[in-house]
């Protein structure tokens, strides 16, 4: 069956290389007029052939025509549309600059692209927000934050406030893929998800996939967040800055030599550690990071990048434990040109998340980390007007530390050790096709193969019956094996592997100019897992490659919308419902214990996911009051069957719900332009609360209290709800200055909203009664901030 889809794949290819081959081509790049950064997404429309195009993440387009007169209609949020008439009569290379609508700073008015090929192209559950966007919605202590922005979105939430990263219907925090620059960001948060490591300043534009995945994408089973920083200005220096109540932040870039190369730099630092050390606290939070790039136009065809980001969090609670992580890479870029149909990029990657905890009260200094090196290579072929491939490989090479152990000083009774490194290695080929069937019906499919495998040097336990966990029919518990036997396997021999093909398909049916219904399909595989225990005082985070007990995750989702644009163009609806069936799930046994363990898989069990919601979103595009409202309705949940018929599994082998399972997930943004000096956004979010187990009861043992839990993820935390409000005030909007400024105010949480991070369930000193204490993190917080630019 796989061999039958390769070959259809590339007959369709040589039929339409000759097919295109008596037309002529239109290529080039389109950028922004005042800088030069190319513009990633823009769209090229050209109505009497009623084709369209967009550009790449590098900004160049294609298009095949056949010899003829054209009109080309070019556009791209918040810039003045471009109408040029063409005479085809041979290929051409042209470039296109684009003048923004306004030049004021971030005073552009929110609007969403609502051009033709929303409609008409076969892509749905992707959602691509503006930098505009985002920076009209409420900055929390004045930073824009980006993911404040996609937890805004149909089918994305938060585990719980104080909790890292986001989930995608249904889908855990691992199974998203995020990529600043194609390098992957490992830990999207700083200080426990109140700010993400994006600095809004230098990001140039993102794209959320929640579903129809393209086939160059893969290794996760939840979504994709693909992120692009800004190139730098190559015609003069500029400086954008902004001081706020707990951060500030700097950006600098400008031409290394006009024209051809540029540069930019940003950093941003927090100091509340600072005011907490004045206020006599114990306690202290902080982070850094700096984001880097330079990129160099060799000729036409020709273009390198190089690009990096560094960041750290650093957090102390007193005598209780310290906490440490940061994410770093470096990746070096080529695009090249070998035709006006054929554009190409390699990217050599180093990416590295790293993690400390030190628990205080034992003594213990625990650091673990992952290091990848990533290797990719990508060609897209507009092969005519019709068809476009995108094909390429990938190659990661792991290296995985579980834990490096030391005590904290001399006092402490932890004996130092190295909890055994993990190599693996992941290779994928891909190939996929857009091609226009009809006026009214549009397909992109392709063929994904991953493959993935463990490597030495390493010793592997073994375990009777190759079983790491074993059950105790007498208790009807699961506990740790016992090994008989370790295998040493040397430097990169070969452990185990595991090969997957993924399939891909999207449909798009035009009803007419304003109306269209899509369809999807795709396989996802992942390899690597987070261990991570976000429900204790110490958070912990390990990285583990699949392995002989540990299988990969195996994603279908299927997916269909509705999609319309109305009022002119000033409205927008999106409908979508999905379903997600996941194999080889992971869950812990009761009482797993994660930190230093050398035998992970003696706690874990492989079991099953699914997943299905329905998701709404009705957009206000234009005019002075814009936003959005989105909802969805979602159920996310877990089973581990037992492994045979003696054996229990993990809640009697039921269906409970996920820990990110939320029913509801509401959420209305808004921004309103008053005039040209004030701006006002506002966000209010509602969701259903968390999955949770609460005691049902307790007993005593030798004069101590233990509670006695129930099914696992029976009940729910109280519902999590905040109003967020933002002004935006600019002093000189119409100043012809260099030296831009404005002032943002915001209130997080407006009406103090006591959001419960987790319930503690203890029992009262004076009155003997169990009682349950809600433990919130984030209450009303105000913030100022100053921004400038020059």
């Amino acid at each position: 069956m796989t061999n039958k889809i390769i070959y259809t794949l590339l007959l369709i290819a040589i039929s339409f290389v000759a097919y295109g081959q008596e037309k002529f081509t239109l290529s080039g790049t389109i950028a922004i007029k005042e800088n030069t950064e190319t513009i990633i997404g823009a769209s090229i429309y050209i109505p009497e052939a009623n084709v369209s195009a967009v550009t790449n993440s590098y900004g160049f387009y294609s298009i095949t025509l056949p010899k003829g007169e054209y009109t080309l209609v070019i556009s791209y949020v918040g810039f003045e549309t471009i109408e040029e008439h063409l005479s085809l009569t041979g290929n051409i290379k042209k470039d296109f600059s684009m003048f923004a609508k306004s030049t004021e700073l971030d005073a552009v008015v929110i609007s969403v692209n609502h051009s033709r090929t929303n409609i008409r192209k076969p892509e749905m559950s992707v959602n691509r927000l503006s930098i505009n966007t985002i920076k009209k919605m409420p900055a929390i202590m004045g930073e824009v934050d980006i993911l404040k922005a996609i937890l805004q979105l149909p089918g994305v939430c938060n585990a719980q406030e104080g909790a890292t990263g986001f989930n995608v219907r249904g889908g855990s925090v691992d199974g998203n893929l995020v990529l600043l620059d194609e390098a992957v960001v490992y830990n999207t948060s700083h200080l426990f998800g109140f700010f993400s490591v994006f600095n809004a300043d230098v990001i140039k534009d993102l794209k959320l996939y929640k579903g129809g995945i393209p086939a160059n994408f893969g290794g996760r089973t939840s979504s994709v967040l693909d992120i692009y920083q800004k190139e730098g200005n190559n015609q003069e220096y500029h400086v954008t800055g902004g001081i706020g109540a707990v951060a500030s932040r700097l950006l600098v870039e400008g031409p290394l030599v006009k024209d051809k190369s540029s540069f930019v730099v940003a950093g941003r630092a927090s100091y509340a550690h600072l005011f907490l050390k004045l206020a006599d606290n114990a306690n202290s939070v902080s982070f850094y990071d700096l984001n880097a790039k330079l990129n160099h136009k060799i000729n036409d065809n020709n273009r390198i990048f190089l690009s990096g980001y560094f960041g750290k969090d650093q957090m102390d609670f007193g005598n209780f434990f310290s906490n440490n992580y940061g994410n770093s890479f470096l990746n070096l870029r080529w695009n090249h040109t070998f035709s006006e149909k054929l554009f190409s990029n390699a990217s050599v990657i180093y990416s590295k998340y790293d993690y400390g905890l030190k628990i205080k009260y034992v003594g213990i200094d625990w650091v673990s980390d992952i290091n990848n090196y990533n290797f990719k290579y990508n060609f897209t072929h507009n092969l005519s007007d019709k068809i476009i491939l995108n094909y390429g490989i990938n190659s990661i090479y792991y290296q995985f530390n579980p834990g490096t152990i030391k005590p904290m000083d001399f006092t402490s009774s932890i004996n130092p050790d190295q909890i055994e490194e993990k190599y693996a290695w992941e290779n994928a080929l891909y190939i996929s096709a857009e091609q226009k069937l009809s006026d009214k019906i549009s397909l992109t499919y392709g063929l994904r193969y991953s493959n993935f495998q463990r490597l030495g040097e390493q010793n592997v336990n073994t375990y009777a019956n190759n079983q790491a966990v074993v059950y105790n029919p007498e208790l009807k518990i699961y506990e740790a094996g016992t090994p008989t036997g370790t295998i040493h396997y040397n430097k990169n021999e070969r452990i185990i592997d595991f090969g997957n093909f993924e399939p891909r398909l999207a449909v798009s049916y035009v009803i007419n100019d304003n109306q269209s219904v899509k369809a999807s399909y795709n396989r996802m595989s992942q390899y690597i897992h987070l261990i991570s225990n976000t429900a204790s005082v110490s958070p912990l985070d390990i990285w583990a490659p699949s392995d002989q007990y540990l299988k990969p995750e195996i994603l279908d989702q299927v997916a269909l919308g509705y999609f319309r644009n109305f009022g002119n163009g000033n409205y927008s609806l999106e409908a979508e419902t999905f379903y997600k069936r996941i194999k080889n799930k992971t869950d812990y046994i009761d009482g797993a214990e994660l930190i230093a363990n050398k035998a992970i898989e003696e706690v874990m069990l492989n079991g099953e996911g699914r997943s299905c919601g329905l998701e709404l979103m009705l957009k206000k595009n234009t005019g002075k009051l814009t936003g959005w409202l989105s909802y969805t309705l979602s159920r996310a949940e877990q089973r581990t069957p037992g492994r045979n018929a003696y054996e229990s599994g993990i809640n009697n082998g039921e269906w409970y719900r996920a820990n990110y399972d939320k029913t509801h997930n509401f959420s209305l943004t808004g921004a309103y332009q008053l005039n040209k000096k004030w701006n006002f956004g506002g966000v209010f979010t509602y969701q259903t609360g968390k999955a949770t187990t609460y005691p049902i009861g307790k007993y005593l043992y030798q004069g101590i209290t233990i509670a006695n839990y129930g099914e696992r993820n029976i009940n729910s935390l109280p519902a999590y709800h905040h109003l967020d409000l933002s002004a935006t005030y600019t002093p000189k909007p119409d100043s012809k200055k260099r030296w831009k400024s404005e002032w943002v105010f915001s209130i997080y949480n407006v009406y103090n909203r006591g959001n419960a991070a987790t319930l503690m369930f203890e029992q009262n000193r004076d009155t003997g009664i169990s009682e349950a204490k809600k433990i919130s993190i984030f209450g009303i917080i105000p913030g100022v901030s100053y921004n400038f630019r020059f």
